[in-house]
Order: C-alpha cells, then sequence, then structure tokens
C-alpha cells in the first residue's frame, strides 16, 4: 500500500460483486505457544503463496487485531469459485494447513488452545459502498483500484445504485 494520501474523496473503482472473506484465530491459552504459533505463522504463509500467482483470484488482504488474542485479516477476493478453488487445491498450503489442524483437533492436541474461524460475504453489486478521505488506496479501493467520489455519485444511495452494466428496461 502507497504511504502517500491522494488528496480529496475517492471510492473503489470495483465493478460487479464484491467476495469479502474475515479469516482469523483466537489465543485460547498463551502457555500453550506451541499450538497456536503455527496457526499465527500459517496465514502469512499462505498470502505470500497467493501473492506469486495473482490468478488465484486474492486482489487485496488487510492483517488486523481486535485483541492482544484475536487476529484476523479481511481478504477481497475475485470470485467465490476462485476462493472456493484455492481453500480445495490439494497442491495449495491452505488445504495442508486445514488437514494438519483437523488431525490435531482430532487427537485432542490443539483443542481448546486455539480458536479458528471465518466468514464469508457474497455481497451483490448495489450493496456496498466506500468512501475514502485524503487516503492511500485502502481495503476494498487497494484490491480494485480508486477513482473520484463523484464518478460514482454526490451522495450514498447514488454511489449503490451503480450498476457496471446498466439496467435494461422492461417492456
Amino acid at each position: 500500500m502507497s504511504a502517500k494520501p491522494l488528496p480529496g474523496r475517492t471510492t473503489a473503482a470495483v465493478e460487479g460483486d464484491v467476495v469479502v472473506l474475515l479469516i482469523g484465530m483466537r489465543i485460547n491459552h498463551f502457555w500453550a505457544v506451541h499450538h497456536w504459533l503455527p496457526v499465527l505463522l500459517a496465514m502469512p504463509r499462505m498470502l505470500r503463496e497467493l501473492a506469486r500467482d495473482e490468478g488465484r483470484g486474492l486482489l487485496n488482504h488487510v492483517l488486523l487485531t481486535a485483541s492482544p488474542r484475536t487476529y484476523y485479516v479481511v481478504q477481497y477476493w475475485e470470485s467465490k469459485e476462485k476462493l472456493y478453488a484455492y481453500a480445495a487445491a490439494p497442491d495449495m498450503l491452505h488445504r495442508k494447513a486445514w488437514a494438519m489442524m483437523n488431525r490435531k483437533e482430532l487427537t485432542g492436541k490443539a483443542r481448546q488452545h486455539v480458536g479458528l474461524w471465518h466468514e464469508t460475504y457474497i455481497v451483490p453489486e448495489g450493496s456496498y459502498e466506500s468512501i475514502y478521505a485524503d487516503m492511500p488506496p485502502f481495503g476494498l479501493g487497494a484490491a480494485t483500484g480508486v477513482l473520484p467520489l463523484e464518478a460514482r455519485g454526490r451522495g450514498a444511495a447514488d454511489r449503490l445504485a451503480h450498476r457496471s452494466v446498466p439496467a435494461v428496461p422492461e417492456g
């Protein structure tokens, strides 16, 4: 992400539906470092793997923390199909990490020491809006590029009504 703010107000230049994945972990027992540290280190490795192959569909990500125990990533994807394909690909790290975690959970070694979660949202066009004021591209704007806010309308209702393909009148 560029550290230089763009003057004025901008909006994400996204067209079509938006796929947002929130994925994270919670450290339930700090003393069980050998259980949660491998989980914590797996996500940056997966993100590097995805960055090396843009065809996989990850557009951008933002690493965040919710507390000293909870860490997560907001990810923006080209499509749900590409997200599913990455998650299930036998040659990619996610599948291997998930299989390892399931083996540990089944044997009780990781149970209760680290929590995992994810939420996936498929957001239809016309159901999202973004505004960035004197900000470098961030979040969805960093994933898709930005354009002047007025390009999508002066008010939120105008921006939410934006369609990449104009609606065909009935009749």
